[in-house]
């Protein structure tokens, strides 16, 4: 994918931004902070275990925020973080829905960038839009980026999702994943092209996913990611019977992992309106006070 030089160039600039990546590094996870910017309600593909429904604000789980907010409103959250804490470093944009699919994640990060030009931009991502919204990431200074990949087999992947919405059509079944996967890889080459650092998280899913994602490991390494984070399942909606994996299960993956690319090893899955530094923070930690009601739905 790159020639030597460039491919050494490209993991100096990664090391250089996971240093201070609280999501990224291991010690960066205890020493700074990060702030998540929930502007995006809609998603476009259905995961068996996500549900968006409700907030409870003692709840700690991504895809949950107690107030969807404005472009304006996210600068100022920055600005008040900023100002409340010398350690911030990461602006993200981690849904509740998919960043991409919604133009009010660029109109953000365009008032971040002017406002903010030092702090890391991070996007968490399905990848189904990424190829086609690379340019727009890069121009609005994006440097760290997330997706979700959960798995590269057709048949295990179509267990895992029931709907991919793509250009005007929905998909279902098999299809539906072979549509998402390559636009996931696609997206993730194309990233790492672009001078992306590429985090890839996937969801363990017992019974379903678990012993797949050695492969899942192998071949986003191939396409160039640089760290991956392999998170256990929250019990809820299509998958609510399925057990949470213990974590001797997931250590027993991320070790058959190591070997191929860095594992992160201390994810909280928080919420898509965290903020402040990871390692600091007490569940459901959030913008309380700061313009937001308690108890909304979010659709």
């Amino acid at each position: 994918m790159f020639s030597n030089l460039k491919a050494e160039a490209h993991k100096k600039r990664c090391s250089q931004i996971v240093i201070e990546h609280p999501c990224y590094g291991s010690g960066a996870h205890f020493k700074f902070g990060r702030v998540h910017l929930p502007v995006v309600s809609s998603c476009n593909i259905g995961c068996n275990y996500c549900i968006r429904k409700y907030d409870c604000a003692n709840e700690n789980r991504p895809g949950i925020t107690s107030k969807l907010i404005t472009a304006q409103e996210a600068a100022g959250r920055v600005r008040f973080a900023a100002q409340s804490d010398p350690r911030l470093r990461v602006v993200g944009i981690a849904g509740p829905g998919d960043p991409l699919s919604s133009e009010v994640t660029f109109e953000t990060l365009r008032l971040v960038q002017a406002e903010f030009p030092q702090l890391t931009r991070c996007i968490s991502t399905n990848g189904l839009l990424l190829p086609e919204k690379i340019s727009q990431l890069k121009e609005a200074g994006v440097s760290a980026l997330t997706i979700t990949i959960n798995a590269v087999d057709p048949d295990i992947g179509s267990k895992i999702y029931s709907f991919v919405s793509y250009q005007g059509k929905t998909y279902t079944g098999r299809k539906a994943f072979e549509v998402l996967s390559k636009n996931q890889l696609d997206g993730l080459a194309a990233a790492v092209e672009a001078g992306m650092v590429v985090k890839v998280n996937s969801v363990y899913i017992p019974g379903i996913n678990d012993e797949h994602l050695v492969e899942v490991a192998r071949t986003v390494r191939d396409k160039g990611a640089y760290i991956m984070n392999i998170m256990p399942l929250i019990p809820q909606a299509k998958f609510a019977d399925i057990p949470k994996p213990t974590l001797q299960e997931i250590q027993r993956v991320r070790h058959l992992c190591e070997g191929m690319l860095f594992q992160f090893h201390n994810c909280v899955q928080c919420r898509a309106d965290a903020v402040g530094v990871p390692s600091e923070e007490s569940c459901g930690s959030q913008f309380t006070g700061f313009g937001q009601s308690s108890g909304s739905e979010v659709k």
